[in-house]
């Protein structure tokens, strides 16, 4: 067992307080663009080709129900098992168990499908979870929808409970 905690990480990996919860880095941005006649039509500009960044939730913190136009692919690097909440176009809860516990169905890195909304739980509210997110295209702000607790419940009114629990407004 790592004697490492949160505190460690955040310091250690340089993190930062992320506008919607946690902590995160931004590792990697590919100097390479796809221009935007290149893209869907859900992107208004350019973006580069792909970004990573570190990301650490501690205890009870979660990342809210939010929502981007590119794939997300998260991957588990320290602490305990991470919940990725999602709730893909169609309405069906996916949720997807990062952590080292293969024996109960976690993974070390799974995706979140472009358009889907999810927000994300530390399964143990004593420790943290350091995990990473790869995102192609590139994130950009300008594609980062966070979701309202009304219109998200009305929409998906079966996963009200889970909506209540992991939005902010």
């Amino acid at each position: 067992m790592s004697t490492k905690n949160a505190s460690y990480w955040i310091e250690k990996l340089g993190l930062e307080k992320h506008p919607a919860g946690g902590y995160y880095r931004e590792t990697y941005r590919c100097a390479q663009e796809i221009p935007h006649e290149g893209l869907p039509k859900e992107f208004d500009g350019s973006r580069n080709c792909s970004t990573a960044v570190y990301f650490l939730l501690e205890g009870t913190d979660f990342s809210p129900l939010h929502r981007i136009n590119s794939d997300e692919l998260w991957h588990f690097y320290a602490g305990t098992s991470l919940t990725v909440h999602v709730i893909d176009e169609s309405g069906n809860y996916c949720p997807i168990k990062l952590g080292d516990n293969f024996e109960e169905g976690e993974v070390f890195q799974d995706v979140v499908k472009g358009g889907a909304w999810f927000g994300a739980t530390v399964s143990d509210p004593q420790s943290y979870s350091l995990v990473g997110c790869t995102v192609a295209p590139g994130f950009d702000f300008n594609d980062f929808e966070l979701g309202k607790r009304e219109e998200l419940t009305k929409r998906y009114p079966q996963h009200k409970s889970l909506i209540e629990k992991i939005t902010r407004i």
